[in-house]
């Protein structure tokens, strides 16, 4: 007689808290890994930006030029370029070494929700909540974009860029007070979103279904990222980030 297929293991999903960070930087408006889930960048109402090793819970480096709070960031593939967005509507270009800004650029006419690089990192992707996303050639001295696709007719709240074509998110639900992030888990199983009632919230693709939903603290989850190949997940609430593993995860020395 045959036997039936051993069912495959279920995704663990992050649910103990390992770290909490105070970034110091007033508000954090957003999280972010970089692409390989060694570091992870804060953007804050303070104006600056933040790079850090979330599981050591160190302080790498300070970016500091922008002119209103920052609302989001990307990392470049090769993890030597930086990419932001804020309230004073400029797109900032920044060397991840030096920590100096290599390039400027202006064009919305309002706050910058989300900023993205393509794959080759030779392209900025800006979308605003002047409904249009802007496209900056990183090599170019050109101060205009590349292009710019203004076919949304709301504010443009998220952007993804895959190798030919680009993904935007349009505010269709109301969030009077805040840009809510979601993303996925890294096997692709679930859907993770924030809330505003202190909770984020895992969904089961397959079956729609909630699978968990993870107390954080008492106030508004604002952002959160998903580590690339592990169940690592980060938040952001206030001030602070929080660091999340899965249950069995054990830290190694150094790292806890």
């Amino acid at each position: 007689m045959a036997f039936p297929e051993p069912k495959p293991r279920p995704p663990e999903l992050p649910q103990k808290r390992l770290k909490t960070l105070d970034c110091g930087q007033g508000a954090v408006r957003a999280v972010r890994f970089n692409v390989d889930g060694n570091y992870c960048l804060t953007c804050g109402s303070d104006k600056t930006l933040k790079l850090w090793n979330p599981l050591r819970g160190t302080l790498l480096r300070t970016y500091s030029g922008h002119g209103y709070e920052v609302l989001d960031a990307a990392g470049s593939f090769d993890n030597s370029s930086l990419c932001s967005g804020g309230g004073d509507k400029a797109v900032v270009l920044w060397d991840v070494a030096s920590g100096q800004v290599v390039r400027k650029f202006r064009g919305h006419a309002g706050k910058v929700n989300t900023v993205q690089f393509n794959e080759e990192a030779t392209v900025i992707l800006s979308g605003s909540i002047d409904s249009s996303i802007r496209c900056w050639d990183c090599r170019s001295r050109r101060p205009e974009p590349v292009q710019t696709l203004d076919e949304a007719r709301d504010g443009v709240s998220c952007v993804k860029v895959s190798d030919h074509e680009v993904l935007a998110g349009y505010k269709g639900h109301k969030n009077q007070e805040y840009k809510l992030d979601c993303c996925l888990s890294e096997r692709d199983t679930h859907v993770v979103s924030c809330s505003e009632d202190g909770k984020v919230f895992f969904w089961d693709l397959v079956e729609g279904a909630l699978a968990l939903a993870l107390p954080v603290g008492r106030g508004v989850v604002q952002s959160l990222a998903y580590h690339p190949t592990e169940p690592c997940l980060l938040t952001a609430m206030g001030g602070s980030i929080h660091c999340w593993r899965e249950e069995a995860y054990e830290a190694d020395d150094g790292a806890g």
